[in-house]
Parts: structure tokens; sequence; C-alpha cells
């Protein structure tokens, strides 16, 4: 486990260490935020304020995983994933940037591109032999197989989460703590199983192991931009970053088989997603709104909550969902990895 500790503690340090100076190049290039006119009037305060802050957790992230890894598929596909989301994500900010407005890849070319990093994922899927095409859903102790439907799965999996992740990004510090806490969670999912999976140390499975790995570094790298997220934000972390904590969280699931748990573990992100939906059905049927404003932290602001206290109010209803799902994870699947 000392691969998993210094992998988070490196990621941390580079994070802290070089963010100052990634922040000053990103406002010496005038890359700042683009404001939606249509958002909360005091936001408008944050026009301008360095945005693409995911290439910092990235990048941060990226070196210690390289050094610490043991170089498993199921490792190197939440890599794959979480580069290839970012890159998405980086295309949509660019484009933000370059056209000084809010609107940036469209709706279509994101799914298309999702559609391919979860192409890239179902492939290594079918290589990985402790992971087939069979859900399992805990309480009511079911396994479904979905043979050809496995892999629509996996896109609602992937797009689910890195949109998820991307409507919770709005408020200063949101996105990477509550995306940190779903990642700790993941994290002890995969140190647990990795633990469980043999009782000699040296007979235990690289898989796991790896994908703690993996989730520490990202930790640590989001743990380090935070420092600077925190209220007043001196960057964002842009869809770069939203994009690319979500193809990390989405994949970390699929890859400990976890994926229905992704309701608790990423309950943060499914309620965010949840309110919008019912947001525009209901303004569409009826031209009435539920909500003041979607994404929901939005609605809280309205209601003259401070950014503050919606944040931590948010991590902490974040935390007991993936409590929540820790606990169904401990009481329902170890049995299918010991």
């Amino acid at each position: 486990m000392e691969r998993v500790l210094i992998a988070g503690l490196i990621a941390m340090v580079i994070a802290v260490v070089i963010g100052p100076k990634f922040i000053e190049t990103l406002r010496s290039r005038r890359v700042g935020q683009q404001i939606r006119e249509e958002g909360p009037a005091g936001h408008i305060v944050k026009q301008g304020t360095p945005t693409m802050g995911g290439l910092l957790i990235v990048a941060a992230a990226l070196l210690p995983f390289l050094a610490a890894s043991v170089y498993t598929l199921p490792g190197l596909t939440v890599l794959f994933a979480t580069l290839g989301c970012g890159l998405i994500g980086f295309l949509d900010d660019f484009l933000k940037v370059r056209r000084r407005r809010s609107l940036g890849l469209s709706g279509r070319w994101k799914l298309l591109l999702l559609a391919l990093v979860t192409a890239g994922v179902g492939f290594t899927v079918n290589e990985i032999s402790y992971l087939d095409t069979e859900i399992y859903f805990p309480v009511v102790d079911v396994n479904i197989d979905l043979p050809w439907l496995f892999y629509p799965f996996l896109f609602l999996v992937i797009a689910g989460t890195t949109n998820g992740v991307n409507l919770t990004d709005g408020i200063d510090g949101l996105a990477a703590g509550t995306a940190i806490i779903s990642l700790l969670t993941l994290l002890a999912i995969a140190a647990v199983t990795w633990l469980r999976s043999a009782p000699d140390p040296a007979n235990r499975s690289d898989n796991y192991l790896d994908l703690a790995i993996i989730a520490a570094a990202v930790i640590g790298g989001t743990i380090g931009f935070l420092w600077f997220n925190a209220h007043p934000a001196e960057v964002f972390m842009g869809d770069t970053g939203s994009m690319a904590l979500g193809g990390a969280i989405a994949t970390l699931a699929i890859m400990t088989e976890t994926e229905v748990l992704l309701v608790f573990i990423g309950g943060i992100f499914v309620i965010e997603a949840v309110t919008w939906m019912i947001q525009i059905a209901s303004f569409k049927r009826t031209g009435r709104r539920v909500f003041l404003m979607v994404p929901i932290h939005h609605h809280f602001e309205l209601k003259a909550w401070s950014e503050t206290k919606i944040m931590v109010r948010f991590w902490i209803v974040a935390a007991i969902l993936c409590a929540l799902g820790f606990v169904l994870f401990y009481r329902y699947y170890l049995r299918f990895q010991l």
C-alpha cells in the first residue's frame, strides 16, 4: 500500500507547488471563464477567472501514477478514460475561450467522443479475466447478464457520470470536493478488495492495487487543485477537470464491478443530473419551473445560501451517500472477490 500513499502524496505536492505558476500562465494567456448570462447574477464577478484548471489535476496525477503503477490493464484503462474524457473537456474549454462565450463543443460531438472512450473501455473489459457482462444488484441479490446491452450500459455509466460532475461544477470547490469523496470511496473499495484477494501480500491482485494507485493519484491532484479552487476561487477546473474526474470515477466503478453503487457513490452527481432533467421536462410540458434555477446548487444560491454553505452541505450529503455505498459494497460485493 506504500505505492498508493506515495502516489497520492506526490500528486498533491506537485499540484500545490506548480499551481501558482500554472494559474499565472493561464491568466497571462487570458484563458478565462465565460459566465452564462442566465446564471446567478452574483457570478458575473467571476468572469475572466482562469479556467482549464483540470490540466493541473491531470498533470499532477499522471506523473505519480506512472512512477508508482504496476501497469495492469484495469489501471491503464482508468488512466485512458481519465485522459480521454479530459481531452473532450479540453476541446470544449478551448472553444469557449477562443469564441469568448459560454458555448463550446456541441452536445452531439461530446456524446460521439464519449462513445469512442466507451468503446475503448468496452474493448479492455473483454480482455480482463475477472470482468464479464453481468451487472449485480445488491439488496435484491440479483445478477443480470446484459450481453450486447452491456456496452450501451457502459456508455450510460461514463456519459452520465461525466455530465453529472460537469453539472456539479458551478460553485467554488463543489465539484472538486464531492469528486474527492467519491474517489476516496472507490479507493477504499479497491484497497479492501486487494487486501482480501489473498492472505499472502505477494499473491494479492495487482489489478486492484493499480486501481487504488490511480485513484490515489487523482485524489492527490484534486486536493492540490482544491487549494486554489476554494472560495473565492483563483482557478476553475473547467470541463477539462469535470470530464476527467467523471471519467475516472465511472471507470473505477466499472473496473471494480460496482457500477450500480454509483447511485450512492456519485449521489450528488445523480441529484444534480436528475433535478436538471426534472426542470427541463416540467418547463417543456407545463411552462413552469420546479426549482428556482438548475443545476440544483443554483436553486440554493437564489434561496440566499452562501457558496460556502452550499459547498459544505453538499459535501456532507456526498459523504453520507458514499458511506451507504461502501456499506452495501462490504455487505454484498466482497463475497464475489475473495
